[in-house]
């Protein structure tokens, strides 16, 4: 709340009384989107900091000040030397307004996503913008006055969190006079607060003027500057931690998810192959009945031994009922290594759900992990530190490139760009995979140092050579996976051809699992 109406029509007066006399001696910034205003009675300085960035927009009153010696820059030239006459808070709003016996004036527009600095003269010249692609802050003024509020009902500028302080005080179930009376009871506290509070809420530190969340301090209610001085510097200190602890809860959350997902599709999959006739059942049909089976027929009516149930089996007019078997059977092979990989699939994605899930409940409960140190080492200790994203990457190599548990995906794009990878940019230790036997891209995982290439980013990078080959639509994709130093070129071979000395092979469904994400 301290940028609520609440807040600001207590600071008001308090900065009046500080200010009023005051002189502006300096106004410049050194930082993005930050404007410092220095200002004195003759004897003492008093510091207005407006932070003016869309993620918190926040006045800071540090006690003391020192300009940096360079990457400063001068700004409202027509401020300097004005006297302040008082402060104001714009009615029902988060706008404080400094004005000047000039009649200038200096208004902090304190808005979530769109804070500014606007500058006036006394002589009404066009406003000056310390957002200058705000334009339309220049015609910025107060609203005209808000209609009374019907008793017992909640005024718009109240903000979150004294609608979540009323929740827990039964508001919603509470008949309408009850309801009525907390409403009066909350309002009379905003206006004349015994305490600040210093309060850490969904993962948030913020400035309340209510006891709620987790309490981190109390601070006197007539000292408005003190809890503004005590409040900044904390939130900003404590803000990197709050960001890497949401992050990581996001990253976590979505493994979690995913894995999950992942393992009820594999889980899907596994069963319609368990209850469909398999392709070495109909190729055992075929056989057993190939004397009955007249030439060129399109479809053949039998009973089926293993089921006991008449069935229809449709032929290739133009190929052997003996081929048809054979093409079957080699399917039905694929099929039964399908099924055990489905099957490894379901358990290890489980298991990973499992560990993201464990690890949000750490994320929750160890006390080091209130403490930014402590979260990096442990961020560290279990490999989540953040990866460069491959935006990034992309910008600086000439191949598609993904990231997969912060390890880097490069594909090749054509013939030539699969000779430079393969060639120029892969290191011996990295994975390189190849489409079986048909054209298309080179694919290298990039190694980490210490680190072994876990089987799901093998999986995910062999998808994808099967996705940028000749065999993008098969079922099934056998994929050649071996370290780049057993990948050679042969003298005078053409771009992209390769001879690979030693191999293993993995089937894969061919597609690009990042599209999904």
């Amino acid at each position: 709340m301290h940028t609520n109406y609440y807040f600001l029509r207590q600071l008001a007066p308090a900065l009046t009384e500080r200010l009023r006399g005051c002189r502006v001696a300096v106004c410049f910034t050194q930082e993005k989107d930050e404007l410092v205003v220095g200002l004195t009675d003759g004897s003492k300085e008093f510091w207005l900091k407006a932070q003016l960035g869309a993620t918190f927009p926040a006045l800071a009153l540090p006690e003391t000040f020192q300009r940096a010696r360079s990457n400063s820059v001068d700004l409202f030239p027509g401020l300097l030397g004005e006297q302040v006459e008082g402060v104001a808070a714009w009615p029902q709003d988060r706008v404080l307004q400094v004005n000047f016996r000039s009649g200038a004036r200096l208004v902090f527009k304190l808005y979530g996503p769109r804070p500014n600095a606007i500058f006036r003269t006394a002589a009404e010249a066009p406003a000056q913008l310390f957002q200058q692609k705000l334009l339309a802050d220049a015609d910025l003024k107060p609203q005209a006055a808000p209609a009374p509020v019907a008793a017992g009902k909640l005024p718009p500028p109240l903000a979150d969190l004294p609608l979540r302080y009323l929740r827990t005080q039964g508001y919603d179930q509470a008949p309408p006079e009850t309801k009525s009376r907390l409403v009066n009871q909350v309002l009379a506290q905003l206006e004349k607060p015994a305490h600040y509070y210093l309060i850490q809420l969904d993962g948030r530190t913020r400035l309340s003027l209510l006891p709620l969340g987790d309490i981190l301090e109390t601070l006197p209610g007539d000292d408005p500057i003190g809890a503004l001085r005590r409040f900044v510097p904390m939130a900003l200190g404590r803000r990197a931690l709050e960001m890497e602890t949401k992050q990581l809860r996001q990253l976590l959350e979505r493994r979690a998810d995913e894995a999950s997902t992942a393992a009820a599709h594999a889980r899907q999959r596994l069963h319609a192959l368990a209850h469909e006739a398999g392709y070495r059942h109909t190729a055992d049909l075929i056989m057993a009945h190939l004397h009955a089976i007249p030439a060129r027929a399109e479809q053949i009516e039998v009973l089926d031994f293993y089921t006991n149930q008449p069935r229809t089996i449709k032929l290739k007019p133009n190929e052997k009922p003996q081929l048809t078997a054979e093409n079957l059977y080699r399917k039905g092979k694929n099929q039964q290594i399908e099924e055990r990989q489905l099957t490894e699939r379901i358990a290890r994605r489980e298991a990973e759900a499992l560990t993201a899930m464990e690890r949000l409940e750490e994320l929750d409960t160890q006390p080091q992990l209130a403490e930014l140190r402590g979260l990096r080492a442990w961020r560290k200790l279990h490999g989540l530190d953040p990866a460069p994203t491959a935006a990034k990457a992309a910008t600086e190599l000439p191949f598609k490139v993904f990231e997969d548990r912060g390890f880097t995906i490069l594909v090749g794009r054509n013939a030539a760009n699969n000779d430079l990878l393969t060639q120029k940019y892969a290191h011996k230790d990295d994975l390189w995979l190849h489409a079986k036997d048909v054209t298309g891209s080179h694919v290298v995982i990039r190694q980490r140092a210490g680190q072994t290439v876990p089987e799901p980013v093998i999986e995910h990078a062999a998808q994808l050579a099967g996705w940028y080959s000749r065999r993008q639509h098969d079922t099934l994709c056998p994929v050649t996976v071996t370290p780049k130093k057993y990948v050679r070129k042969p003298k005078g071979a053409l771009p992209g051809q390769v001879v690979v000395e030693r191999e293993r092979v993995v089937l894969v469904k061919p597609g690009n699992p990042f599209e999904r994400e």
